[in-house]
């Protein structure tokens, strides 16, 4: 394919090429700094910091880590929740000339271990109360010095005073750090440390900004190797996508952890790079989060399915005002239609689906915000993206309308896998990054997924696609959230189960799904088994762990056979 016929369908206002500018992305704070100094940069929880706090914070933070001998492509870890201090580290990284290693902070001990030695981190910052964990796997890692922070140490007065106990009571622990060699205290540097750097050199496209981990579904997770200029190109596109926002004048709503690469380039960066306030939640409450739109007016709000379900489902929604929401980019699973219309009921706003992997630096694909959207589809191709349907296994185009695996190519495509040359040479082909997932594309560039390669169900010699099926299941009025996945069976081969959780005082029979799927689906794709649940299992960033429930059933069947 080479007339990318998407193009005929973008606004006048979204250039089909863009400049990106050949500079770090930590420069992007600087341009900042300089034009709205005193201009709110983070909203966290009542405290708010200035653009000019937040780089004179950020080069007190690089100051430290250059004198505790954090040198040009150096790793370093962050293990926060979204707060000040995650922002404030990650510029700080940057300007010391390091990469950014995200950390989850819900990993375990085995989890911290694998990715510090994997990513050869030296040093980590992380909340206070996870420093026991890091502690006891650090001598089989490089890290060399521990930075730790708590959450109560950006919380303004009483509430600084009373989160240690919302602590203990949450976390039955209370955690005091002393000096020892390697542990060194956030807000000490803010203190002592001096805002001077040494500047390194830099590469705009071949230096690393960030080392993100992907999910781990399929084996060991990886290190994706994101560069200045892919995170910069990605940024960049989204703010051409947004063309209706004015710099310096939105507000980005950030619960979307910003650990996970979707947060980071739609909040963090993003944010900076238009000189915006981002408004932090350090995790997902639907109450909060609705005290916090209600309050601090968002206008943009980048999220996944997960947070706008909890969001809807919340009985009083209706108490509070959303209408400050001007356009959300759904991300990281699909986006079911009915959740979409509500949203956009309630809110007045634009909630649209869009398309990526951390390997894209997110986002390659996005509906339109402001103008037509095709029903079931991930949009169009962001501009100086390309996209390809492949036959699976090949390089080789089929014909619209024909399913394949989705290939992209674009400025926004990782580097490679960290230390893993034979992964990167399977998954970035002729240029093309093969993302292993099942999708078409129609006549007019509109792309469709259909579901992962590894997600797809072969029941009785018939592929069946999860997504299709999970659409019509949220389409019946007692289900607040369903994932699909095939389950082993000795006849078919698999058989598909739906697993189920009810919008609160909604009751519904396996009989009356059985019927309502039916009636919308062929019945060889129809669920053979359904059940309930009060809850699925996540992902930090929302995504529904399918694989972790097939994992179950076949640890299940696995134990009912005899030895």
């Amino acid at each position: 394919m080479s007339e990318k016929p998407w193009l005929a369908h973008y606004p006048e206002e979204v250039p089909h090429t863009l400049t990106y500018p050949s500079m770090p992305v930590q420069e992007y704070l600087t341009k900042a700094y300089e034009d709205f100094p005193q201009k709110t940069a983070i909203h966290f929880l009542g405290r708010e910091l200035s653009y000019e706090e937040l780089y004179e914070s950020a080069m007190k933070m690089a100051n430290y880590l250059q004198k505790l001998g954090i040198q040009k492509g150096d790793r370093v870890s962050i293990m926060l929740p979204n707060c000040p201090q995650a922002v404030i580290s990650f510029y700080g990284i940057l300007y010391a000339g390091g990469v950014v290693v995200m950390t989850n902070p819900l990993y375990t001990e085995r989890e911290i271990s694998y990715q510090m030695k994997d990513s050869g981190a030296k040093a980590i910052i992380a909340l206070d109360i996870l420093f026991p964990r890091i502690n006891k796997v650090i001598k089989e890692t490089e890290l060399e010095n521990v930075i730790v922070t708590g959450i109560k140490d950006y919380l303004t007065f009483p509430k600084n005073l009373v989160y240690p106990f919302i602590q203990k009571k949450q976390y039955g622990m209370t955690v005091k750090v002393e000096h020892r060699g390697i542990n060194h205290l956030f807000t000490e540097i803010m203190k002592t440390a001096s805002p001077q750097i040494t500047k390194p050199p830099f590469d705009f496209d071949e230096d690393l900004a960030l080392l993100q981990y992907t999910g781990g579904t399929t084996g060991s997770p990886k290190g994706v190797m994101l560069t200045h200029r892919n995170l910069i190109s990605n940024a960049t596109m989204c703010d051409a996508w947004l063309y209706k926002s004015t710099r310096g004048e939105e507000t980005i709503m950030g619960i979307i952890p910003l650990f996970h690469v979707y947060g980071l380039t739609t909040v963090l960066i993003l944010s900076v790079m238009q000189g915006n306030k981002m408004v932090l939640l350090p995790k997902f409450d639907p109450e909060q989060a609705l005290k916090t739109i209600n309050k601090q007016k968002p206008t943009l709000f980048p999220g996944a399915p997960t947070l706008y379900i909890g969001l809807l489902n919340h009985p009083d929604i209706q108490k509070y005002d959303l209408s400050s929401i001007e356009a959300c980019l759904s991300g990281s699973a699909p986006l079911p239609t009915e959740v979409q219309e509500k949203f956009e009921r309630i809110t007045g706003g634009k909630l649209v689906e869009g398309y990526g992997l951390t390997e894209t630096s997110p986002v390659s694909h996005s509906n339109l915000v402001w103008g037509d959207r095709t029903k079931g589809s991930i949009g169009m191709p962001y501009p100086d993206t390309d996209c390809e349907i492949f036959l699976p296994g090949t390089t080789d185009p089929v014909p619209n309308g024909q399913i394949g695996e989705i290939a992209i190519k674009g400025p926004q495509v990782m580097k490679g896998y960290w230390n893993r040359p034979d992964a990167t040479a399977a998954t970035i082909v002729d240029g093309w990054l093969l993302t292993g997932d099942l999708g078409y594309m129609n006549d007019e560039g509109q792309f469709f997924i259909v579901d992962r390669k590894k997600d797809m169900i072969i029941a009785g010699g018939f592929n069946i696609y999860p997504r299709e099926i999970e659409e019509v299941l949220y389409e019946h009025e007692a289900i607040q959230e369903c994932v699909v996945a095939g389950i082993p069976d000795p006849y078919r081969g698999e058989t598909v189960k739906a697993y189920i959780v009810l919008k609160e005082g909604y009751t519904v029979t396996e009989e009356q799904l059985d019927k309502h799927c039916r009636e919308n689906l062929a019945a060889f794709k129809v669920p053979r088994i359904y059940e309930f649940r009060n809850e699925l299992p996540k992902t930090a960033v929302g995504k529904i762990l399918r694989r972790s429930l097939v994992d179950e059933e076949i640890a299940k069947r696995d134990e009912a056979i005899p030895s």
